[in-house]
């Protein structure tokens, strides 16, 4: 459990700590932002669109173990207030003997735009830290500006389907009871949830995150009996102190073969 857990802070701060260089991987990967729309509320929605070579892979927004976190800095935008990521349904993959959480070929991330001076162009200038895979995995960081008029309102169909592509709510997805209880141990916290929920087909796969960026979620196990699903993993501080957990802001993502259900929050047991 150390291990990984080393693993995971040296590939982060590998990350975090490389230079700003132009794309040394331009055969593996072509990164732009999709110009987009704007929507009726003034917001302006836009994307990120990832090209991948065949063979490489990028990394969803909690990686899993074998993976690195992408992050966004956009500092460097004119006439911008904020930026919210949508992430659609990412794929399961097995790297180094551990599992990673992200997408292959092509993906197309929504951005939701909201404009410092509503009615006026955004100039947006992006700076994108990822995490690109095959048979070694290699953080980048990427370069990236898009105009985003305020006069275009016209749909793209590929965001669009980006959007459409995203898991399921709790409530779209039947979810019922969610119970969660943690279980002090060694260095940290055993999270148990039970979560009354259909099946969302085949080998399901659950992913927990917290919203505490300093603990560090294990890669989670999970079993299905009838209409319940149970998830275990364990979480530790990434300073090795304790701490107390915030059930409100506990995320399980279930990856199904069928669909996907993004759960937010879980009560105590």
């Amino acid at each position: 459990m150390i291990r990984r857990i080393l693993s995971f802070c040296l590939a982060a701060l590998t990350a975090a700590t490389l230079p700003a260089a132009a794309n040394p991987l331009d055969d593996a990967i072509a990164v732009r932002i999709l110009p987009g729309w704007r929507a009726d509320d003034g917001r302006h929605i836009a994307a990120i669109e990832m090209t991948l070579a065949q063979g490489w892979k990028t990394y969803w927004r909690a990686p899993g173990d074998a993976g690195i976190p992408p992050q966004f800095d956009w500092r460097g935008s004119e006439n911008l207030s904020g930026v919210e990521v949508s992430w659609p349904t990412p794929l399961v993959m097995l790297q180094d003997g551990m599992q990673a959480i992200g997408y292959a070929d092509r993906v197309i991330l929504p951005l939701s735009v909201t404009p410092a001076r509503a009615g006026n162009a955004v100039q947006l200038v992006g700076q994108l830290d990822i995490g690109v895979c095959r048979d070694v995995c290699l953080p980048v960081t990427l370069d990236v500006a898009q105009l985003l008029p305020e006069a275009a309102t016209s749909p793209d169909p590929r965001i669009a389907a980006a959007l459409a592509d995203r898991p399921h709510t709790g409530a779209e997805a039947g979810l019922g009871r969610a119970v969660c209880t943690a279980t002090p141990e060694r260095d940290g916290l055993r999270l148990r949830a039970e979560l009354d929920l259909p099946a969302t087909g085949g080998q399901e796969v659950a992913i927990v995150e917290t919203n505490n960026p300093l603990i560090w979620v294990a890669q989670a196990e999970s079993r299905r009996q009838g209409g319940r699903l149970t998830v275990e993993t364990e979480l530790y501080h990434a300073e090795g102190r304790p701490f107390a957990l915030d059930r409100s802001g506990i995320r399980i993502t279930v990856l199904g073969s069928t669909r996907a259900v993004d759960i937010k929050g879980c009560s105590g047991g």
